[in-house]
């Protein structure tokens, strides 16, 4: 087991399922009696360059869950790189807690992180990637289909660090995964590169299209993303006009798979990425998707925290 938890890519087939087991027995675990507290003395320092409302509730609950404890560090306390360099805030932390989940603008400052710190480091969002994220999206998956290999996902939108999450995910369990972007918002070549390569391992089917009708021809899951990203609010406009065919509605469900889910990662801007008809109807498995970001979090602090498997 690697030390750190940066990316999904870092991480094999097996490893990813291992994880995936865990989570869903510690779901089930939780619901029946409660965690065992086997984080207990062990605390999580979490680092948050960006705001979040799940990432930061479903970590400390997380922890709380599992016995340990979980420490808040704003940007105006750590000042990451303008007050402090990363190497020694890395340095100086290990020393105080047992793992560092660090929730940051570029991704070149968590893996920095991770270089200089000798606890654990979760990638807690990045503008390269989400991997926590793609870990509650294929649990929720699995829990809907009751499998995952064969599966048809459809990712409709930005090509974006979700997308390239969900796409490496995808391509390491086996899940087809296309992608439907407007030109100038395509995925980033080296992730898609690398997704080809671990496709042929695990026979998943790779498709990219600018049309997202045919995107979603009888597709299992249907997943979007905000059009626009935290740090891209300059072009929230420019975005607002380029967009709207991508819109994921009742007309575009349709076209999908009797069965098929709607994803979506949260926050959502309703009206424009998803409609309020999906967002909240039968398809929509939005909220189960965001709950799951606990149980999948607990199992990846689990195995870093610990050195053995429940």
């Amino acid at each position: 087991m690697k030390k750190d938890f940066i990316a999904v890519a870092d991480y094999s087939p097996e490893e990813l399922k291992e994880m995936l087991d865990l989570a869903v027995d510690l779901k089930k675990e939780y619901f029946k009696k409660g965690n065992q507290p086997i984080l207990k003395g062990k605390v999580l320092g979490m680092i948050f360059n960006k705001p979040s409302l799940r990432t930061r509730i479903s970590f400390d609950m997380a922890m709380r869950h599992l016995g340990g404890d979980a420490l808040f560090i704003s940007p105006a306390e750590i000042g990451l790189v303008q007050r402090e360099s990363i190497a020694d805030v890395a340095r100086v932390m290990s020393g105080y807690v047992h793992g560092i989940m660090a929730r940051v603008f570029a991704h070149s400052h968590v893996t920095e992180l991770a270089k200089w710190s000798s606890v654990p480091v979760i990638n807690g969002l990045s503008d390269y990637n989400h991997p926590c994220q793609a870990m509650a999206d294929v649990m929720t998956i699995y829990e809907k289909f009751g499998k995952l290999k064969g599966l048809k996902v459809t990712f409709i939108g930005d090509g974006n660090n979700v997308a390239v999450s969900l796409l490496h995910a995808c391509s390491k369990l086996g899940l087809d995964f296309s992608i439907a972007s407007p030109e100038g918002y395509d995925l980033d070549d080296n992730a898609w590169k690398m997704a080809e390569g671990f496709a042929v391992k695990s026979d998943s089917k790779l498709n990219k299209f600018r049309d997202p009708r045919q995107a979603v021809a009888g597709v299992d899951v249907i997943y979007t993303d905000t059009w626009t990203s935290m740090g891209q609010e300059e072009e929230t406009e420019k975005r607002k006009n380029v967009f709207p065919p991508y819109q994921v509605n009742t007309g575009l469900v349709d076209l999908a798979s009797k069965d098929a889910i709607v994803m979506h990662c949260l926050p959502a801007h309703r009206g424009q990425e998803i409609t309020d008809e999906v967002a909240d109807g039968p398809h929509s498995v939005l909220f189960p998707q965001a709950h799951n970001r606990l149980h999948a979090q607990k199992a990846i602090l689990v195995k870093l925290l610990t050195l053995k498997c429940l």
